[in-house]
């Protein structure tokens, strides 16, 4: 999980809803053709290899350069996780990045040091398209530095809506309602929430979900937190996520082979009605639509609930961004900027979404979803268009214990109680703020 979480899976999540593409181990090469006088600019694109990720930088360089045909734009790959961050890291240290690339948002942005190796945008015309969700994801002081590349996302509850259907359900707003529901599916014969232990970072969902909740009844929790002046273990809205887990063991909500199912087996569950809820991401809209297309649109999605009906609200994942090394100068500098404003336009979204399902809203006005999108992708953009949504934990802080899909798979199977759970996630923690170098710890 990125930031240490849940985005370095979507990188494999990508790859197993589509076939293995042969790539080169670092250029996919230049796309379109010169303008034939010799006078064409080309620059060099950087994204990771996921290939989902590298589907849409294509599609939409060769839409650019469709419009601007004296600029080439070569797409090149990076891998993901670690050896990818340090690779970022590396290229901007030594002045070698390409002349724009792509990257997370949020904390781990923060990270690569934008004020010192980026070119800020913040004058750029584009800049006022960007939705305001996710301009504080790529901004430092007043100055911004990166335009979305590729859709949002949530973590909430994937459900099956003709389960829901049969039995006379309503989406839950408050956690009291989901346990209601899930026992009435319990005696349907259904699993009521699904679970997939042999994939351990699916079993996160039920705490870093449950952050909007957090986050509505304490705004300023992540700023404590980052501060070491707040505890999972000790504030009582923060540990809700672990006693989430604990009470679906202990009620036996969750299918009976949790410990062994894998998240293509979760989603088959889902997607056939054997189960009916599934916290995860919206971004496995990919190998639903691979596995079992023919029952995508029986999916529906929710934001998981908490205590407040009228607090109801996503917690959401912000798209990686496009941005500029300051390295990047003179006419490359003039073709990169252009190639930002075609990005985040109507048309650049368009051509992204050729390439890429939608798992979420393009965060870019005026940018619509095509019309059949699937129902996931619909249910998390009416979230943004209500405003109804708040950050995952991850963007708005740099503290991330390791461990945490390890801890909830132990809390979830009943092998720790959800207090000692979350003492254990706070050790966890600790070690990583130290090693970060964070002051408080």
């Amino acid at each position: 999980m990125r930031s240490r979480t849940l985005a370095k899976r979507r990188a494999a999540l990508a790859a197993a809803a589509v076939l293995p593409l042969l790539l080169s181990a670092c250029s996919a090469g230049s796309l379109g053709s010169s303008s034939g006088d010799g006078s064409a600019t080309t620059i060099k694109l950087l994204v990771d290899n996921a290939p989902d990720n590298l589907q849409a930088a294509k599609q939409l360089a060769k839409d650019f350069q469709a419009e601007n045909p004296k600029i080439r734009v070569s797409v090149e790959t990076r891998p993901g996780g670690t050896d990818g961050d340090n690779l970022i890291k590396t290229r901007l240290q030594t002045g070698s990045m390409a002349d724009v690339f792509s990257y997370n948002t949020g904390s781990l942005f923060q990270q690569i040091d934008p004020t010192k190796n980026l070119a800020p945008i913040t004058r750029d015309p584009y800049v006022k398209r960007l939705d305001k969700s996710f301009l504080p994801q790529v901004t430092v002081g007043d100055q911004t530095y990166g335009v979305p590349f590729g859709s949002a996302l949530g973590g909430g509850v994937l459900y099956n809506k003709k389960v829901y259907a049969k039995l006379g359900l309503t989406v839950p707003k408050t956690w009291a309602q989901f346990i209601a529901n899930s026992k009435k599916i319990k005696a349907a014969g259904i699993a009521p929430v699904i679970q997939t232990y042999q994939d351990t970072w699916t079993s996160q969902l039920l705490v870093l979900g449950d952050f909007h909740n957090v986050a509505a009844a304490e705004p300023d929790f992540a700023e404590k937190f980052t501060a070491n002046k707040a505890k999972f273990a000790t504030d009582a809205n923060a540990a809700k996520g672990f006693a989430y887990l604990e009470q679906i063991h202990d009620l036996k909500l969750q299918n009976p082979d949790y410990a062994s199912a894998t998240l293509v087996k979760g989603l088959q569950m889902l997607a056939t009605g054997r189960g009916a809820q599934y916290p995860m991401l919206s971004t496995v809209i990919g190998a639903i639509k691979t596995s079992n297309p023919d029952q995508l649109d029986d999916i529906g999605f929710f934001a998981l609930p908490g205590d407040d009906a009228a607090a109801n609200g996503l917690t959401a994942w912000f798209p990686n961004a496009f941005y500029v090394p300051k390295s990047t100068t003179g006419d490359k500098l003039t073709a990169v900027r252009k190639f930002l404003a075609f990005t985040a336009s109507p048309t650049g979204c368009t051509s992204q979404a050729k390439a890429s399902t939608p798992t979420g809203p393009y965060l870019v006005e005026g940018c619509t979803l095509p019309s059949d999108v699937p129902a996931i992708t619909k249910d998390v953009a009416a979230y943004f268009t209500h405003d109804a949504q708040s950050p995952a934990l991850e963007f708005l802080s740099p503290v991330k214990g390791p461990s945490l899909e390890q801890i909830c798979v132990q809390v979830g199977s009943g092998i720790t109680g959800a207090k000692s759970g979350a003492a254990l996630y706070d050790k966890d923690v600790r070690k990583q703020a130290q090693q970060l170098g964070l002051p408080g710890w």
